[in-house]
């Protein structure tokens, strides 16, 4: 990576931490009540690295694990691999972007379980690489216990991903989604049986996965694709389509570019 692509990306990022700052700011000044907590979790950190680690230390620490601990390696990773925090400020804007009930970046970053979940797996998933498999077990486990979201540490997730409501969504090892993607809730991406190997879904950038969809197998599902509410998926999906029912079928072409930004759900008349 060039230094200027470098530069470009700690200045997006820096763009985020500035907003971020002067939301909880004025949120603070609006309710005293919540003052400590934007403070603690916001104001009083250095760095946007600083105020994520404190984040999801906070929010995954207890008896099992000490919040200190996590804050530590998830500090680690940061430093290690910074292309996890350009991860987390698309998923950042990609939240503010997609979600209607989103108004400000102060929402997924202190509430939104599916941000935090998602944010969590990618330390899990450096843990991971870095061979360090109980501790990634661990904090998967965490993750699913406090936000209802399974994502094994292996599974490997792009940049710029939307998980709405979150609740129940279920990513299975050898799983990989591209760049893009938007995934309801009560999604599954899984294997088909209990074979083992590359067993699950390789999903294309772009795609919009909506609420309840079961995309299972080592299939494929290409960019822009739609899959509709409640399908389940057993064989590969072209590049653009829509489809839907159970087993999920082909019911439309290409509607849009990249439907995980429009996040239209609407199969047209009829169907």
């Amino acid at each position: 990576m060039g230094r200027n692509t470098k530069r470009v990306e700690l200045t997006a990022i820096d763009g985020v931490w500035q907003q971020l700052r002067l939301e909880a700011e004025a949120a603070a000044a609006e309710e005293p009540t919540l003052a400590s907590l934007l403070h603690c979790a916001i104001l009083s950190q250095g760095t946007m690295a600083d105020a994520l680690a404190n984040r999801l230390a906070r929010r995954l620490g207890g008896a099992d694990l000490d919040p200190l601990m996590i804050r530590e390696f998830c500090i680690e990773a940061f430093g290690d691999d910074p292309e996890i925090l350009d991860a987390f400020d698309r998923d950042m804007r990609a939240v503010r972007e997609r979600d209607p009930a989103c108004t400000s970046y102060l929402q997924p970053f202190l509430y939104f379980k599916g941000f935090a979940a998602l944010q969590a797996h990618r330390v899990a998933h450096w843990l991971w690489h870095k061979n360090r498999h109980a501790l990634a077990f661990h904090l998967q486990s965490l993750v699913s216990e406090i936000f209802q979201v399974d994502i094994h540490p292996a599974a490997v997730l792009g940049k710029g991903l939307f998980l709405d409501h979150a609740t129940g969504v279920v990513i299975g090892e050898t799983c990989v989604v591209g760049d893009d993607v938007s995934i309801l809730q009560n999604v599954t991406l899984g294997g088909t049986g209990k074979q083992r190997g590359d067993r699950h879904p390789k999903i294309g950038r772009g795609v919009l996965i909506s609420v309840g969809a079961k995309i299972l197998g080592n299939i494929k599902v290409g960019d822009d694709a739609r899959i509709a509410a409640g399908s389940v998926v057993l064989h590969d999906v072209p590049k653009g389509a829509t489809v839907a029912g159970v087993p999920a079928k082909v019911i439309r072409g290409p509607v849009a570019a990249h439907p995980s930004m429009s996040m239209d759900h609407f199969l047209g008349d009829g169907i």
